[in-house]
């Protein structure tokens, strides 16, 4: 079954607006060598303001859960949206240490919300057996941050300093918030199906769901395994693999480009061939690469570039097929708060991973990282518990009749 016209615009639209989240959540720290002394501001308060994004991140998405299905989700996209734009202008505007800080605490606040908004929305408009296809064109937008917007912004911010990536940012907000306010259709077919709850109420049903609570853990867990090595990747790059920072660039460039090609062939794989295989093939390639990578020493440049593309491909394979399987989970009249769970759940776990990796690693005096390879263990073995409940969560979608709830596939389907 191919895209729809509309279809299609909703992935471009939803994928651009991801594309935008996640460049704002990964500019920040590239940009330390330049805002740390334009600020004057320690590298303790520096990573103080890059943790409270997280942090505010997965505080929001917790609150706004039982509010989240009653609302259009068209409507709660917008509002949160332009509360990411009006905290990514603060940062792009912000010249002190307590500005930024709760510059990035406001964004924070608005993003967490934002991307569980947007996954609801895809679940809504788009069947289990198309979903696959989707996530691939939209996780493709963290492999189009890092080769386009990325560099873009350095650029940027090495000509006009620090704060310009941030005003880049709300410049695409600008055009993909006009888009969905314009073309988008509104989504509340599931505002039907809504018990009279109180809003607390809401939230503590679907915490309690025990068809949900497998997909929370297994979230937890590919999320403590992605982000046990991302912290700590470029130190292991250059002072133990032995790569100049200079040739950093091409790494990510042609890595990010792999990403980017494959993601949506990996979401047509998924659809073609089954989301679980291709989770236990994304997992099988983890655990192989994840073992080569990590006992990497004084390797050569393009080596590097094979096992990390490769990485890439098995660790987007888990992303893809994990998030198009888990969608399933939650019945429509939940869709909202279980995303929002989710990406709260995501923001905390993965600020425990690096935390946790810091507390595994060592720097020894001339730079080399030590014990990055019992990382690498950790990741292997949470790779393999998120297979064992990856299973089960196969098997309660197989055995669940969960379909977009009468209405919404056609909605989205009528114009092409």
């Amino acid at each position: 079954m191919g895209f729809s016209g509309y279809q299609k615009f909703v992935v471009a639209v939803l994928a651009f607006l991801q594309f935008t989240i996640v460049l704002d959540f990964m500019l920040l720290a590239p940009l330390g060598a330049i805002v740390i002394p334009a600020l004057k501001i320690t590298p303790g308060q520096f990573g103080d303001v890059v943790s409270a994004y997280a942090f505010a991140a997965g505080v929001s998405g917790i609150a706004a859960a039982g509010f989240a299905d009653r609302f259009d989700r068209k409507k709660l996209l917008l509002v949160f949206y332009a509360g990411f734009m009006v905290g990514t202008l603060c940062c792009a505007l912000a010249h002190s240490y307590v500005a930024l800080l709760l510059a990035r605490m406001v964004t924070g606040l608005f993003a967490g919300v934002v991307g569980a908004a947007s996954m609801a929305i895809v679940t809504d408009l788009f069947p289990l057996s198309m979903r696959g296809r989707v996530m691939g064109f939209i996780q493709s937008a963290f492999a189009a941050s890092t080769v386009l917007g990325l560099p873009m912004g350095l650029e940027l911010s090495s000509r006009w300093g620090w704060n310009a990536p941030f005003f880049m940012v709300v410049a695409v907000c600008s055009v993909v918030g006009v888009a969905i306010l314009g073309r988008l259709r509104p989504v509340n077919a599931h505002l039907a199906l809504l018990p009279d709850r109180h809003p607390l109420h809401h939230l503590l049903h679907t915490l309690r769901e025990r068809s949900y609570l497998i997909g929370f853990v297994t979230t937890a867990m590919l999320t403590v395994g992605g982000f046990l090595l991302m912290p700590y990747s470029t130190l292991f790059i250059v002072h133990n693999i032995g790569i100049p920072v200079e040739q950093l660039s091409l790494v990510y460039l042609i890595t990010g480009l792999v990403s980017a090609v494959m993601g949506p062939l990996i979401g047509r794989a998924s659809d073609a061939f089954g989301k679980l295989r291709v989770f236990v093939f994304g997992c099988a390639m983890t655990i192989v690469m994840v073992l080569i990578y990590t006992r990497l020493s004084n390797a050569g440049l393009w080596m590097l570039i094979v096992v990390s593309a490769l990485l890439q491909i098995g660790i987007f394979s888990r992303m893809i097929s994990s998030s198009a399987l888990m969608s399933a989970l939650p019945k429509p009249a939940d869709r909202g708060a279980y995303m929002s769970i989710s990406s709260s759940l995501q923001q905390m776990s993965g600020g425990f991973a690096a935390m946790l990796g810091g507390m595994v690693v060592k720097e020894a005096s001339d730079g080399r990282l030590l014990r990055f390879e019992v990382l690498g263990d950790v990741l292997v073995c949470t790779t393999l518990l998120s297979l064992v409940l990856m299973y089960f969560v196969n098997r309660r979608v197989s055995g669940a009749t969960m379909s977009p709830a009468p209405g919404l596939v056609q909605k989205a389907g009528q114009e092409s």
